[in-house]
């Protein structure tokens, strides 16, 4: 699994500098069988481009460079007001 998140950090390496950019990163939250479950943080979060562009974009990189995987998840972040 540690090798699965690591491989998975190293992709993630060559798109964090344009989300950066943007005040924004990308997070692993978890990697199941060959399914992998990312979160974007700061101004990604709430950022309407990333409905469609930067996904397609983060899945290709992953997929395109991890031939283990099968999938990836973007996990929306869920909100509590206290």
């Amino acid at each position: 699994m540690r090798d699965k998140v690591r491989d998975v950090q190293e992709v993630l390496e060559r798109i964090r500098p344009a989300l950066e950019r943007h005040h924004g990163d990308l997070k692993v939250l978890d990697i199941k069988d060959d399914k992998v479950f990312l979160q974007f943080e700061g101004a990604c979060n709430d950022c309407p481009i990333m409905d469609a562009s930067i996904k397609d974009v983060v899945v290709m990189t992953i997929k395109g460079n991890l031939p283990w995987v099968q999938d990836v998840q973007i996990v929306q972040p869920k909100y509590s007001i206290i």
